[in-house]
């Protein structure tokens, strides 16, 4: 359901709003698996970077340290953003869309890389002419980045 609170009151933002929630994390809107999408956007030029998924315990972690973290359903466990790369993310700031169901992180992005393909962001591609066209550059080898 879109557009409004679902039945039964307020949640995500308006719930924050009313002040309704005890526990924080129950503003959230996860989904059945128990995740809920998660966007990262630099903090200084406004650009998305990524998306990817949180649980609980990455959405909690993530608050409490500063550092992002999510969940990898492939692995099927936390991934500390940079933990492999060194390309971590420190969260400047967290927001909790109106609905609940998706959660905004303002990040500084350590090296200038997001993607694990070496480029700033994982939205390198644009819909030009009936095609998708790859439009910004790998800035370093993800064979070197992922030894």
């Amino acid at each position: 359901m879109s557009g409004g609170a679902p039945a039964g009151g307020a949640t995500g933002g308006e719930a924050v709003a009313a002040g309704t929630p005890t526990d924080w994390l129950e503003a959230v809107r996860w989904d059945a698996a128990g995740l809920v999408t998660a966007i990262a956007q630099d903090a200084e030029s406004g650009r998305i970077l990524m998306v990817a998924w949180m649980n609980r315990e990455a959405l909690a972690e993530t608050a409490r340290s500063g550092r992002a973290v999510y969940f990898s359903r492939s692995r099927q466990r936390l991934w500390r953003k940079g933990e492999a790369s060194g390309h971590a993310q420190s969260v400047r700031e967290l927001r909790l869309d109106c609905d609940g169901d998706a959660v905004l992180l303002v990040v500084e992005q350590v090296g200038g890389i997001a993607c694990h393909t070496g480029r700033a962001s994982c939205f390198f591609s644009r819909w030009e002419d009936g095609r998708w066209v790859v439009v910004d550059p790998v800035l370093k080898d993800p064979e070197s980045i992922y030894r």
